[in-house]
This record gives C-alpha cells, structure tokens and sequence, in this order.
C-alpha cells in the first residue's frame, strides 16, 4: 500500500506566528551513523525551540525521522550520497521530510511477520495515523524524491484516542 496524503491545512486567516515557528533544513552523508544524527538533531531543535509537543508526539516523529533516514540509507545511497532532512514547524503542524535523488517511489509493505525487516514504511503510516497527522511521497523536479510525514500538534477536535473502535 503506497503512503498517501495532502499536506496540512493552512489556517484562513494569518496568524501570530509562535516563537517556535520555522523551517529547518540540513544534510548528512547516506551512511548508517545519519540516521541516530538525525534523530538527535531533530530532537535538539524541538526543544530549543520550545516546541510545544507532547512527548509521545516527539517521541513518534523521532521514530519517523529515523524510518525515513533509514529508508534512504539504505536504498538509495548508491544514487544519492547525501540526504536531506527538513522539519518544518507551524503553530498546529510538524512536518519532517527526507529528500534523496533515487527516482524509486517506495509503498508500505503489509505486516508480514515472517520477514524481520521491511516494514519501516508501514511504521510511519501507522504512527502519523494514529497522531491525526498525514503522510506522502513526492517526486523531486530532479528526479529524486522528497517522504514527508506531518503531525498536528494537538489532538484533532472530536478525537479522543488515537485508536477508535468500528
């Protein structure tokens, strides 16, 4: 199943832009030591600049930083040396984006428990699903692509667990 979505909302009129608002991009070598580097740099940034997150929030987007680095790490390295990372923060959304330059559009393998790897993906639909948040991946104008996942930062109105019973 492929990752879908559409980006956050944009608020109807222009709010008072938070303290923590803004865009952050940087790059790393695609090389395992990037993805824990990653990780701990996202997580440096949310807390100095006083992100307004829940724990379980940073906790799940961290995890998706490391899946999607981890992703290009490994399957696109042989076309893209490096890999970029952007997070950009609103005052209602965090989204966490990985761009490389490998043309392969990667999909959400299904649970198969038999296999011990392959389901990173599948992760990262299933964490940005249960925040209330969306996820996609877009092709590059230069042939790459761009796996982006973007969670609120508070609960969506009427949603009371992140899990609801058919």
């Amino acid at each position: 199943m492929e990752i879908r979505g559409s980006l956050p909302p944009e608020p109807a009129a222009p709010a008072r832009q938070q303290s923590y608002e803004g865009v952050w991009r940087f790059t790393a070598p695609s090389v395992d030591a990037s993805v824990p580097q990653a990780r701990h740099a996202v997580r440096d940034l949310l807390r100095r600049q006083g992100v307004p997150a829940h724990e379980d929030l940073v906790q799940g987007l961290l995890l998706i930083v490391s899946e999607l680095v981890t992703n290009a790490v490994r399957h696109a390295a042989l076309l893209s040396p490096e890999v970029a990372v952007e997070v950009a923060i609103g005052a209602e959304w965090i989204r966490v984006s990985v761009e490389d330059n490998h043309p392969y559009r990667p999909k959400a393998l299904e649970a198969d428990y038999a296999q011990t790897g392959g389901r990173g993906l599948l992760l990262v639909r299933e964490i940005t699903e249960e925040a209330g948040g969306v996820c996609d991946v877009e092709q590059t104008a230069g042939g790459g692509k761009v796996v982006w996942a973007a969670l609120p930062l508070a609960p969506l109105p009427g949603i009371t667990s992140p899990r609801r019973a058919p």
